[in-house]
Parts: structure tokens; sequence; C-alpha cells
């Protein structure tokens, strides 16, 4: 092993220096880093030091990528495991720390650095419509400091950096309790809501179509829907390709995102009667727009066969709900809708994930099953009886 040599520099101080090999990054290339110390104790100590931890596997080279060239990174090794739509998600997360922290040295991103980004990003960090730089959600910031998190794992294991410097960072709890107590949520339409919306549209042309979104499928999964995926005759639908957009702008045509998610439904009766009506319909447009028609094989199309994306079935229907009188909903809470409908139905909560499209009965109860104080009537009045009688024999 090489000893320290002593340097003199050109103001005469006296230092010592050797040079250590640290082993091979992770593209093989050889690491050697130059140690300079007062003293020969000092450069051994330190000589010792790297590769002990080089023989421990715990040896961290030193690096200058920042974090935003490390989140580029890691996007792009994210692409082998999800869609490019969950790609997108994942930039957008990150836009407020990429802009924040964006050029610190991985090395050098501190607790304290990620936590002042989040408590900034939830009292400054909205970027779009007529409130741009005012207080963001508590529940949104939680979730973009999930990416980054996973991110900064990412590189610890890549052995950039020793710790996840993000590992403790969390959301206040009064940022939290801010949230909870200021943000308006938007309720899933009731029973009453959805049998008056679908009496109001029941001429409308994409009534069919809407009436799949009443029966819980996602809106991508309503415009990925072909007449090959339904069984007319025995009032089958399958679910395996979606259709959705990027930005919403850029459609993408693709498998479910989930096993779970590929499934076959029994359809409903009056989603079956209107699919059928609805394909005579589109048979007689097809005959009159001649070499016009667009023969996509998909079942939201417009007179000329078109396809349209999510973004325009949405539209679609928030001018009927206009139409009709009723306060504006989205698609995907229909889903939420449905779903609660079906568990207090009874429905077992195998059957409702599996119809739900997902793997887990529990997640399908708390995500979109939630209880509202008229769906509790039935306790209230068996209550009732427990007191002795109804209200008015009391009186």
């Amino acid at each position: 092993m090489a000893e320290p040599k002593r340097i003199v520099l050109r103001d005469g101080t006296v230092r010592y220096r050797v040079v250590v090999d640290a082993g091979h990054d992770e593209n093989g290339k050889r690491i050697q880093l130059t140690i300079t110390r007062d003293t020969k104790t000092e450069v051994k100590n330190e000589r010792d030091r790297i590769l002990h931890q080089r023989t421990a596997g715990t040896f961290i080279a030193p690096s200058k990528i920042t974090l935003g060239e490390w989140l580029d990174q890691w996007l792009e090794y994210k692409r082998r495991d999800v869609e490019e739509t969950t790609i997108v998600n994942y930039q957008t997360a990150l836009v407020h720390f990429r802009a924040k922290l964006g050029r610190i040295r991985l090395q050098e991103l501190t607790e304290d650095h990620i936590q002042d980004c989040v408590d900034e990003t939830i009292a400054t960090g909205r970027r779009k419509g007529g409130q741009v730089g005012t207080r963001l959600s508590a529940t949104s910031v939680e979730g973009q400091l999930t990416r980054l998190k996973s991110a900064l794992d990412r590189a610890v294991i890549r052995k950039l950096i020793p710790v996840n410097p993000a590992k403790f960072v969390r959301v206040s709890l009064a940022d939290r309790k801010t949230d909870k107590r200021e943000r308006t949520r938007v309720k899933p339409w009731t029973v009453v809501e959805v049998q008056t919306f679908v009496r109001g549209i029941a001429e409308d042309r994409l009534f069919a179509p809407l009436l799949l979104s009443l029966m819980g499928l996602r809106p991508a999964e309503v415009c990925g829907q072909r007449w090959t995926d339904i069984d007319l005759e025995n009032g089958i639908l399958s679910i395996t390709t979606t259709r959705t957009m990027v930005s919403n702008s850029k459609v993408i045509e693709k498998d479910t995102k989930t096993s779970s998610g590929e499934r076959s439904l029994p359809l409903p009766r009056a989603p079956w009667e209107m699919l059928l009506a609805f394909r005579e319909r589109q048979d007689a447009e097809r005959l009159a727009a001649g070499e016009a028609y667009t023969d996509s094989g998909y079942v939201v199309v417009d007179e000329l066969g078109v396809p349209l994306n999510t973004r325009l079935l949405r539209e679609h229907a928030y001018k009927q709900m206009e139409k009709v009188g009723l306060r504006r909903v989205r698609l995907y809470d229909a889903r939420h809708a449905v779903l609660k409908a079906l568990a207090l139905a009874g429905v077992p909560d195998v059957i409702l994930a599996a119809w739900a499209g997902h793997t887990n009965a529990s997640f399908t109860k708390r995500k979109y099953v939630s209880i509202e104080a008229e769906d509790m009537r039935g306790a209230a009045e068996a209550l009732d009886v427990f007191h002795g009688g109804d209200r008015k024999a009391l009186m």
C-alpha cells in the first residue's frame, strides 16, 4: 500500500497526499480519489476509512450529480415498469422539487431543503387556473413527496447517497387540518341524482356509453370499448383495452393498468338494451355517410365513426348535466356512486372488488364507498324499533 507523499505548496505549506483506489462506478469506470491532508496520520486515517467502507460495501463515492439530473435518470429507469401516462404523472408530481431544488447536488441535499420546499409548495404552489401562487392542497403535496422519496430511495440503492434525506419529511398536522377544513370535496351523485340523469338523457345519442359510466367503468375503459368486446347476444362486456389521454391532449391506447382491471361484466338490462339500439343507430349512420365513415370498431364514436377521447366524452357529459339541471360531477365520480350503491345493496366485497377491477376489496370500500348521514337512515329506523316504536306513536 502506497505511503502518503509529502508535498510543498507554493507558499511553503507542507501537506501529505495519497491516491486511493475506491472501486468502480456504475458504468465500470475505475474510481480513484486523491486525499490531501495536513498530516500523514490524517491521510492514512481517511484512506483506511475509505478502504474499510469499500470492503463493507458502504462506500459512497463523491459525485457532482444534481437532484434534477438524478430525477431525469430515475424517470428513465421507471419507464421499464410503468405506463407512459404514469411517467407524465410522475413528471408533474416532481415539478416543484425540480424547480426549487433541482440545481442542488444530490449529496448536498438535506432534510431541511426538502421540508422547506414542502412547506413553501403548500403555501404558494398552485401553478394553474386563476389562483396561481396560492395554496396547494396538503394531499397533493403528500403525493408529490411520495414520488420524491421513491426517487431518493433508488439513489440510496445505487450508492449515490448514504441515506434518504426525505425519509422523515412530513406535511405538517396543521396543514393537513387546514386542507381538511377548507378543501371542497365534490360528493358523488345520490341515487336520486343518478336516476334524474338517466331519465333526462334518454334521447341523447350517447345514452348507451354514458350508461356504461353509470355501471362503474372508468372513462378510459368506456372509450376503449370495441364492439368486438361486447357479447350483445348474452349480455357480457369485456374490458381489455383503455383509451386514455396524456396532458389532456394525446390519446394513448393500451391494455388495462393491472391484471385485475382486465375483466368481464354482465350487462344490466338498461345498458344492454341501449347498446343494442346504439349499434343499430351506428349501422344506419355508416350507410348514410358512405365512404366518409371511419370504421374504427370503437363503441364511442361520433356520427362519422371517429372515436371520441375521454376529454370529448367528459365535455359531452357536462353539457347533458347542465341540460338536465344537475350539479356537475366528473364521470369518474359516477364510478364512486355506482360502487357505493352496490356495497349498500349488500353485494359481497369480493364481487365489489372484481366489478371495480381491483385486487383488494378493502381498498375498493375505503376508496370508493363513503357513507353519508342519509345512507344510515335504516340504522335510525332500527333504533326507533329499539326505543319502543316509531316516532309518531311516541308523540
